[in-house]
């Protein structure tokens, strides 16, 4: 397995995933899937789905696959304070209705939410034991958006077989 590391100019956000339930909405929603996002601008997605929004869990993710020394676009989010530490940090306050400020946003990444999401939709429902492998199939499309993805299935599925 590759450990791809993200650098340079990276946008961190969270989203939930389930369909529409009677209840809590929001943050605290029942039967929904929490998920953590990288975005390098202009580039690859990663995500990852997580059990909370702790510092903890988003800070081991973070440290795992972002190299030192990036520029981080979040949210006000608390978790994402320490992000100074790891390289500089440009923050969004989503929580004061502000979402650009210059060249700070997290749109990227919350365009990928709208268009996983709308994949997510065609499914009308995904078991949550095999939701994993379906958001990963959509991060493969979303990366490799600008190539033919039949082209390249076909190469790696048929390997050309040596001569004897």
């Amino acid at each position: 397995m590759i450990n791809l590391r993200l650098s340079g100019k990276l946008e961190l956000d969270e989203a939930m995933f389930g369909g529409h339930r009677k209840g809590k909405r929001g943050w605290g929603a029942e039967g929904k899937t929490l998920v953590f996002g990288i975005y390098k601008r202009n580039g690859h997605v990663m995500t990852f789905p997580v059990p909370d929004r702790k510092y903890d869990t988003l800070m081991e993710l973070i440290k795992k696959h972002t190299r030192k020394g990036s520029l981080y676009y979040t949210n006000d989010y608390t978790a994402y304070a320490s992000l100074i530490m790891r390289g500089k940090h440009k923050v969004v306050s989503h929580g004061m209705d502000e979402y650009v400020r210059g060249d700070a946003h997290i749109n990227g990444m919350e365009g990928f939410w709208s268009y996983a999401k709308t994949w997510m939709y065609h499914y009308r429902g995904v078991p949550k034991q095999y939701f994993h492998p379906y958001l990963k199939e959509i991060e493969f499309r979303f990366n490799n958006r600008n190539k033919n993805i039949f082209e390249m299935l076909v190469k790696m599925l048929v390997k050309p077989v040596p001569n004897e």
